[in-house]
């Protein structure tokens, strides 16, 4: 008779997934090899569910519900744990769930305000000055952002590293007033604990950062995917090639930056400059 790992379903919504789906299959007196053949899926991948190491699918979810006959049990356990991502680009669709399954995220931003820090009506004025972009998509995509702002209050939100360009808190996106609550709310932002925003000051070389922005997620300290502006779509990639030379440049980038304590100096003096 197989035995309950150990698995606290209070620690998150994702213990609970693993933690019902293991007590489900125990109940049915299934193993994992013969669950998997049951539901179209291997013996292994649900071993790493349950411990917690893979992220099942939300057909996954109603396929086990099925098994176990079941009505949307662990379906409605799933959305609580990884909840559908916001209206997004469809190039964009495969970060914003790296972005909240990563327990770190280090961002390189040369031009804008980084997308999970906008408030509404900047987001709103980056999108509409996109040619070709009817109203409906401007809208669509503003939603999708201010979403993704939901981040920080996730049961475990990630640790977000942020490098900022000074010529973004210069860069008049929208008009004063739309800076000055921009960067106030960037001021907000930066005293979070979970998040540590330097500033990358003007006159500094970092070169390697001018050609684009990026974003690194990490699992448990391992970068493992990175996401890369380019025009006219970004992409997300995992080889590790291109995390490794890409977690180099963040290194090289973030020597050149303001301290925590500076970079919080800075943004208040330019809040003061746009008021």
């Amino acid at each position: 008779m197989p035995h309950m790992t150990k698995i606290n379903p209070q620690d998150s919504a994702r213990a609970r997934f693993a933690y019902e789906l293991q007590r489900y299959r125990i109940l049915a007196k299934l193993t994992q090899g013969q669950l998997g053949r049951r539901i179209g899926f291997s013996g292994s991948l649900v071993g790493a569910i349950e411990n917690l190491k893979r992220t099942p699918s939300e057909d996954f979810a109603k396929r086990c519900d099925h098994a176990f006959g079941l009505e949307g049990v662990l379906t409605a356990l799933h959305l609580e744990g990884w909840p559908p991502p916001p209206p997004v680009p469809d190039h964009f669709r495969d970060w914003t769930m790296e972005e909240r399954r990563a327990t770190a995220l280090q961002m390189w931003d040369p031009l804008l305000v980084p997308g999970i820090f906008q408030i509404e009506p900047y987001a709103r004025r980056v999108f509409s000055r996109a040619p070709g972009t009817t109203p409906e998509q401007v809208e669509e995509r503003v939603l999708g952002r201010m979403q993704r702002r939901n981040i920080l209050t996730l049961e475990n939100p990630p640790t977000i590293l942020s490098l900022i360009d000074e010529g973004v808190l210069r860069r008049p996106i929208g008009g004063a007033e739309v800076m000055r609550k921009q960067l106030e709310h960037l001021v907000e932002i930066a005293q979070h604990p979970r998040v540590n925003i330097q500033i990358v000051p003007y006159d500094a070389e970092a070169i390697c950062g001018l050609l684009a922005g990026f974003v690194i997620a990490e699992q448990r300290g391992t970068p493992y995917t990175v996401y890369v502006d380019s025009v006219p779509d970004g992409r997300t990639m995992n080889e590790r090639g291109a995390v490794a030379s890409l977690t180099a440049r963040y290194d090289a980038i973030r020597v050149e930056a303001y301290p925590k304590s500076l970079s919080l100096k800075v943004l208040k003096e330019a809040v003061d400059k746009w008021t």
